[in-house]
């Protein structure tokens, strides 16, 4: 796979791009990663299907275990970063709503562990969400540790000017893509 392309970027949608593909590299267990805004929209994904993909420095490809779990996904939607943004904005508007019925003040995190992995979602400081889907025997501990360095270092350059710009980089390159 070939690294992402950051040209024309300003150099905070750089940083947002290499911090992503940092904690995908370094945090073991991690099979995708995706930054969604307040609004449901994908703004950076981990989806090798897309121009924001997993790249590895130890040789430009992922290890063998990412890449069975990846052959081993359905053509299609299926387990795309479109389905955990998805996935990330659902259960961030559910969990928003039963803190407010609770009255509990802001969620931080949420995960969900399932039989066959675990799904995590973060709060950012915007309103925007990090969310993590990890394999079965992910460390839980090292991955939600990681997402908040993630969303510390990200908060607070997240701003409206820097959500456009990556979703406007998102979608010519999706387009780009296609053709």
């Amino acid at each position: 796979m070939t690294a992402p392309s950051t040209f024309g970027l300003s150099s905070e949608a750089r940083n947002l791009h290499w911090l992503l593909t940092n904690l995908v590299e370094e945090v073991p267990g991690i099979q995708s990663v995706a930054v969604v805004s307040s609004d449901g929209l994908l703004l950076l994904s981990s989806d090798p299907g897309l121009p924001h993909a997993r790249t590895s420095s130890r040789g430009g490809t992922p290890t063998d275990a990412a890449r069975q779990v990846q052959e081993a996904k359905p053509a299609g939607p299926r387990g795309s970063a479109a389905d955990l943004a998805t996935i990330v904005s659902g259960i961030g508007s559910l969990t928003i709503g039963a803190a407010k019925l609770m009255d509990s003040g802001p969620v931080k995190h949420t995960m969900v562990a399932m039989e066959e992995g675990s799904l995590f979602v973060m709060s950012i400081s915007d309103g925007s969400l990090l969310g993590v889907h990890g394999s079965a025997d992910c460390d839980m501990s090292v991955v939600a540790y990681h997402m908040a360095l993630f969303v510390g270092r990200a908060g607070h350059v997240l701003t409206p000017e820097l959500r456009s710009e990556l979703r406007q980089s998102l979608e010519t390159a999706t387009a780009g893509s296609t053709r």
